[in-house]
């Protein structure tokens, strides 16, 4: 996938990304400048699996997904970058991590985020996810190309 045509739907993001339902995250991805920098979104729906116990009576999406989510759209921009591609993206830690409202079924999650440093197979960057214009969570991500 050398070429990147925007936007980018799903099954483009399935070439980049390992990930596979139900773990795929990022429903579309807006902007990519390989190596640097993404922006897509999510569509929560109220039919995803963690809605049934999380929680039954007042689905909310837990944060460790908003934060996965983000990671997902970082592999992006990672995995934008020619040589990179076919890598795996791994989660590698979490630093500042804030949650600062509720995403509910039926939101669209925003979601930039950008790479901070890229060295090898390791690196840090930095993802906001937000509702309506509103931030909802924000943090720095570290991440390791295996």
């Amino acid at each position: 996938m050398d070429n990147l045509q925007l936007p980018l739907y799903v099954e483009d993001i399935r070439k980049l990304l390992p990930h596979r339902y139900p773990f795929l995250l990022v429903d579309r991805v807006t902007e990519v400048v390989p190596g640097k920098r993404a922006v897509g979104y999510k569509l929560v729906s109220a039919n995803e699996p963690q809605f049934t116990g999380h929680f039954p009576e007042y689905a909310i999406l837990p944060g460790v997904l908003i934060v996965e989510a983000m990671a997902q759209l970082g592999g992006a921009a990672m995995l934008g970058v020619p040589e990179l591609q076919g890598r795996m993206p791994m989660l590698a830690g979490i630093d500042g991590a804030r949650f600062r409202g509720q995403v509910r079924p039926g939101d669209k999650l925003d979601m930039e985020f950008t790479i901070d440093r890229l060295r090898g197979s390791m690196g840090r960057g930095s993802g906001v996810a937000k509702v309506d214009g509103q931030v909802v969570a924000e943090a720095t991500i570290l991440f390791a190309l295996a």
